[in-house]
Order: structure tokens, then C-alpha cells, then sequence
């Protein structure tokens, strides 16, 4: 078996998804957690990735060409075989703005799709967080932020938060990472209520 190349970053901070049919084609399940995995643990091989997620090879092998067909990942040059083929993430995220799906009935209903995928993810990384507490060590406890923040605003001054907040993550996504140590998630959410949930 071929060893696994050195988790490289993404060469890409990120890519804008302006066409339906790139968006529709990033939602199917199987594409999002392969691409995630590729994302957040490096390079790695349909059959690998197919082990990770209990699919088997030839279905992960499938999606992922599906997702390098619209450029999302890409062959790993000079790594493995005709049969081993390895690849990687060429974004380290997605971004998407939904007024651009909005007027087309099965853009917005993608989108909406996204959304609820988004939230369970939010929740099993909530999940985790709080499952994995009590082995943290104490600095690690320190240093966690969990904060929610309740603010009467307007859908435009709603936006300008949201993009001056998405600045600061994309100005320290940009700096140059401790490789040796754990990933840290920041999960960054404005939203409004009509009803506060008891």
C-alpha cells in the first residue's frame, strides 16, 4: 500500500458556488462527507475514504469524480497507482450566497437542503465537544468559547455582522497554522427567531 502523502492544506482558501448545478451536485451526502474528510484530514484514496465512511470503494470512487468534475478535489500528482488513485481537496470551504438561488424553485430547495445538513452538523460537533469535556486537558478547557448572543437587528445590519465576522475567521484561516496541534472548530451562526426555543 502506498503511503499517505503529507496532509498539505488546500491550496485555495475557498470557492464561490454561483451555478445551481455545481451546488446540486456538492449536496449529495456522500459528496459532503468526502469532501469534508478530504478537507479536514488531508489526501486519502477511494478506498481509504470508503473504510472511513462503511461505503464501498467503487461508490466512493464514483463521488469523488463526480466532486473533480465540478472542482472540488483533484488527483494527488505522482501518488499511487492506475488502481490507487489519491486525492485532495483543492478548497479549504464552500461559500455560497443564498439571494443568488433564490428566484429558481429547485436552487432555493438545494439550499434549504444545505442548510438542514449544516445544523446537524453543527449539533454532532456540539455533541462531540461535549462528550470529549471531561478528557480535555485544562488548558484546553480554558480556552474553549462557547457563547450565544442576542441582538435586536435589522436583515442588512444582520449581513454587515455576519461579513465582519466571517473577515475575522478568514484573516486567521489565512495565518499560518500549528500543525501539531488539534483542529479547532468555530462554528459562527446569525440567525434570527421568531420564538426563543425553552
Amino acid at each position: 500500500m502506498a503511503p499517505t502523502p503529507p496532509p498539505v492544506p488546500p491550496s485555495q482558501a475557498a470557492v464561490d458556488v454561483r451555478d445551481p448545478r455545481v451546488l446540486r451536485a456538492m449536496a449529495h451526502p456522500l459528496r459532503m462527507t468526502l469532501l469534508g474528510l478530504l478537507r479536514l484530514e488531508g489526501p486519502s484514496t477511494a478506498t481509504r475514504l470508503g473504510e472511513r465512511v462503511q461505503e464501498s470503494s467503487g461508490s466512493t470512487s464514483y463521488h469523488l469524480r463526480q466532486l473533480a468534475a465540478h472542482g472540488f478535489v483533484e488527483e494527488v500528482a505522482d501518488q499511487g497507482t492506475g488502481r490507487e488513485r489519491w486525492w485532495r481537496a483543492v478548497h479549504r470551504s464552500t461559500r455560497w450566497e443564498t439571494s443568488d438561488f433564490l428566484d429558481d424553485p429547485g436552487a432555493r430547495e438545494v439550499v434549504e437542503e444545505l442548510t438542514h445538513r449544516q445544523v446537524s452538523q453543527h449539533r454532532r460537533l456540539l455533541a462531540a465537544h461535549a462528550e470529549q469535556r471531561a478528557d480535555l486537558p485544562e488548558e484546553w478547557l480554558a480556552a474553549v468559547s462557547l457563547n450565544d448572543w442576542h441582538l435586536r437587528l435589522s436583515p442588512a445590519r444582520a449581513r454587515a455582522l455576519a461579513e465582519e465576522l466571517d473577515a475575522v475567521l478568514a484573516r486567521w484561516r489565512d495565518a499560518p497554522e500549528e500543525p501539531d496541534q488539534p483542529q479547532v472548530h468555530v462554528l459562527l451562526d446569525v440567525l434570527p427567531l421568531t420564538e426563543h426555543p425553552l
